[in-house]
């Protein structure tokens, strides 16, 4: 059982546990395939893009649980932990991901609304009579 790598990624409140396996490159999303998670083409090559970099397409079988946030956020956190999971197989992989900028966790999140506001920035119409 040595050969699973696994990681935790995250973007926006989106968290992925991200587990690597070699195998022939098979992508399960909650239980189901990538293609059925996913339904823009987009966001299946986000997931991709850090097995695109590293020249490891094919090797390995990923299985990610995700939740929390939007598509994207998803897509987003779980290219994070593939990116983190590869590391840990490779650290001489570390340079490529770093540099295409995948191990940095994407902070930018919904800002709260606030009272008395409409919402997080926008007020209420001023009336000076």
């Amino acid at each position: 059982m040595a050969d699973v790598f696994s990681a935790v990624g995250r973007r926006k409140t989106s968290v992925a546990r991200v587990r690597l396996t070699p195998g022939s490159g098979d992508i399960t999303v909650n239980q189901k395939a990538m293609a059925e998670f996913f339904s823009r083409e987009t966001l299946k090559g986000i997931v991709r893009q850090p097995f695109e970099l590293t020249n490891t397409v094919g090797k390995f079988n990923v299985t990610a649980n995700v939740n929390g946030g939007g598509e994207s956020g998803q897509a987003g956190a779980i290219r994070h932990g593939i990116s983190r999971s590869l590391i840990i197989f490779d650290s001489t992989l570390r340079g490529v991901l770093k540099k295409a900028g995948l191990l940095t966790r994407d902070p930018r999140m919904k800002e709260r609304k606030k009272y008395g506001q409409k919402g997080a920035r926008k007020r209420f119409q001023f009336s000076k009579r």
